[in-house]
């Protein structure tokens, strides 16, 4: 130990949080904050110990106290939302106090999906207030996945009768052309995360009879020229894919009792002429418009694996460095 440094021991008040949660299977969520901050965690009846140099101890104190707070909701969380709090732990930025009015209830699962950043929150609100939401932001956000939860939400609310799911089919460096199969068959790669985020939501059997009766449809971008889009909560996700035209196309296919949520990522355009992004236009033409908001998404608001944030941060590195002078 270094001259000067001390050794000090903080208490935390843990009555009411559920312990499983708290401390996670195996002690992991422990472990998380262990490794994050160099100090040692405790749980001991209604209190948390946490012990270590000083400096330690008061960064992971706020965090550690965001957990306690989040185990007595009973708000689920993990070891990434842990590293989450941690990056925003000193101005308490990205920690979220889950409320009612942001909890997406999904009946038949069982599940409560949450907004996990103050950004994730600002998108779920913006969703909630404006017929339009443009979601920009990198990887890993929660873009699709709570626009695809409002929706479902928005559906067994009986607030529109069905939802549409697109995105544009566009080869991101593979071909595709040779796959077997029909039409369907071969864009359906494209559309299997969408698949796979009502998957999520509903029970397997519910997602097939509300795709087989229309009630949710799910195709590319191109089947949405000459309709209009009434009484559906629609999403266009990968809008980056969009020419400028699609994206006309498709803003113009909104009807009445209908909202629309578009995603996307600037850093991620797989067109052959990446100026020509539809979602490039749109971000800088329909901003200020009354009902139509645009949210920015950044590395604090992911949710995957803790790598991903480290990733997208040395990309935006990358891409500095080579920017011209």
């Amino acid at each position: 130990m270094a001259s000067g440094e001390t050794l000090v021991e903080h208490r935390l008040d843990a009555e009411g949080a559920d312990p499983l949660m708290l401390a996670g299977v195996t002690d992991v969520n422990i472990h998380e904050v262990s490794r994050l901050f160099g100090v040692r965690m405790v749980l001991r009846g209604d209190h948390v110990i946490l012990s270590g140099m000083l400096a330690p101890v008061e960064r992971a104190a706020p965090v550690v106290q965001h957990m306690i707070e989040l185990a007595r909701l009973r708000t689920p969380f993990d070891t990434n939302d842990i590293g989450r709090f941690a990056d925003g732990s000193a101005s308490d930025a990205g920690i979220v106090r889950p409320t009612d009015e942001i909890r997406i209830a999904l009946p038949g699962s069982r599940r409560v999906i949450v907004p996990k950043s103050e950004g994730q929150q600002g998108y779920v609100q913006a969703i909630a207030e404006n017929d339009i939401v443009i979601g920009i932001g990198p990887a890993g956000t929660g873009k699709t996945y709570l626009g695809v939860a409002c929706a479902v939400d928005a559906l067994y609310k009986k607030r529109v009768r069905r939802i549409i799911l697109a995105r544009p089919a566009v080869e991101a460096g593979e071909n595709l052309g040779f796959l077997p199969g029909d039409l369907q068959e071969k864009v359906d790669p494209y559309l299997r995360p969408l698949y796979d985020a009502l998957e999520d939501m509903m029970p397997h059997d519910r997602v097939r009879r509300a795709l087989e009766d229309s009630t949710i449809e799910i195709a590319p971008l191109a089947y949405m020229r000459g309709r209009t889009l009434s009484d559906a909560f629609v999403i266009l996700d990968e809008a980056q894919n969009a020419t400028r035209a699609q994206m006309k196309m498709f803003l113009t296919r909104l009807g009445l009792n209908s909202r629309v949520v578009i995603t996307g990522d600037k850093t991620q355009i797989d067109l052959s002429s990446p100026a020509e992004s539809g979602l490039l236009e749109v971000e800088e033409i329909l901003s200020g418009i009354d009902g139509i908001a645009v949210v920015y998404l950044n590395e604090k608001d992911v949710i995957r694996h803790r790598l991903v944030k480290d990733i997208i941060r040395a990309y935006a590195r990358d891409q500095e460095a080579e920017a011209p002078s």
